[in-house]
């Protein structure tokens, strides 16, 4: 039986939903308060350098998920693309995350793999036992000089917080490699749409039975028009904030335009906490199969969010999780509506994720409708 579905927010999560109810013979409408679809991986050309901007800053598709991969090939050809960090701290460069060029150029030493392993593990604080904080977690595995050139300084301007108030958990899988890759991340694929994310979004959103409303904020009391609501906005704005609001960062981008190459590499971090920005990105070097003459960069800055700002990263300190879990309750107590993705489970979700847990919870929404179960609240439990 066909029914009417209210997807709020046409980022991947609200995209990927709409397409496969539509799929499926469902009526979708979609509704964005901004004025593009593609929510914060939002693309676009620049008309000054005809560069492709990543405008809410930089991303770079990777999943080691076999079916998620070959999910979004149908929607744009994705370029292989592998992103190499660097880092600048006290005046030189350094290769992200730390592998053996970054300790051996970092102590001026020729070390061997096996040789740096020991190294390291004999510059950790072993006196930190059982890590409870960012801060001893990065002392005890790679010792006070790393910790501070590569992680307190940046850690303090990204989170507007000493590392040792943030949890272990968030540096739990510590990237120490003894080798000289220095790819950034260890997933299967990696790459970039040729044609931009947003073109990608456009795509999957391309279906007949799929309307899209941007420009339009989805209230409340618009969901009685409905079958069921999919909602990836702020959970806590869903409901009002009538318990407080969570806690984000956002994020500020001093943007520049330059002739020829200004860094030589896409992501550039600045470990210093001195130098206000967090990183700097130069977006031509996102799409290395384009020639540009001039170039265009994003210097990044991280604050807290403000009531008018667009949220970034949920912060998810012991406050905030109190929080969610009384609007998780609240949750669990509406009918109609699953909340999903980042801001609708107040999770730091990457692209894959957010795709693979849509597809999840378009698979949940049509085996509803055959056995007559009732759509949970939420496909991931978003305390955990």
């Amino acid at each position: 039986m066909k029914k009417n579905i209210s997807i709020v927010g046409a980022g991947f999560s609200g995209a990927v939903i709409a397409r496969e109810l539509a799929n499926a013979g469902h009526k979708v409408v979609v509704y964005d308060s901004r004025d593009h679809i593609g929510g914060n991986c939002h693309t676009e050309r620049d008309l000054a350098t005809d560069i492709m901007m990543h405008v809410y800053g930089p991303h770079i598709f990777h999943t080691s998920n076999d079916y998620v991969w070959n999910y979004v090939q149908q929607f744009d050809e994705f370029i292989p693309y592998i992103n190499r960090v660097k880092s600048i701290y006290n005046g030189r460069v350094y290769s992200l995350p730390i592998n053996l060029m970054t300790i051996n150029a970092f102590y001026g030493k020729t070390l061997s793999p096996k040789e740096a392993q020991e190294y390291i593990q004999s510059i950790g604080d072993r006196t930190v036992e059982n890590p409870q904080t960012f801060e001893e977690q990065a002392l005890r595995f790679v010792g006070k000089e790393l910790y501070e050139a590569f992680f307190k300084g940046y850690t303090k301007k990204q989170w507007g917080l000493h590392p040792s108030e943030l949890s272990a958990n968030i540096l739990k899988r510590l990237p120490v490699r003894f080798n000289y890759d220095d790819n950034y991340y260890s997933s299967k694929y990696q790459g970039i749409p040729r044609n931009g994310y947003t073109q990608v979004i456009q795509n999957i959103l391309d279906h007949r039975g799929i309307e899209i409303k941007l420009n339009s904020t989805f209230l409340r009391d618009q969901a009685e028009g409905f079958d069921h609501v999919f909602y990836s906005g702020p959970i806590d704005a869903w409901f009002n904030y009538s318990e407080g609001r969570l806690g984000y960062r956002t994020l500020d981008f001093i943007i520049e335009r330059h002739e020829g190459d200004y860094q030589g590499n896409a992501v550039i971090n600045y470990g210093n906490e001195e130098v206000p920005w967090t990183r700097i990105s130069e977006h031509k070097h996102f799409a290395p199969w384009e020639n540009h003459e001039k170039t265009i960069i994003y210097k990044e800055y991280s604050r807290q969010c403000l009531v008018n700002d667009i949220p970034y990263y949920p912060i998810r300190l012991i406050g905030d999780k109190t929080l969610l879990s009384r609007y998780v309750q609240k949750a669990k107590n509406e009918k109609k509506i699953t909340f999903v993705g980042r801001l609708g489970t107040y999770r730091y979700l990457d692209m894959h994720v957010s795709i693979a847990e849509a597809l999840n919870a378009a698979d949940c929404f049509l085996n509803s409708q055959e056995t007559g179960e009732e759509m949970p609240a939420f496909i991931v439990d978003p305390l955990n």
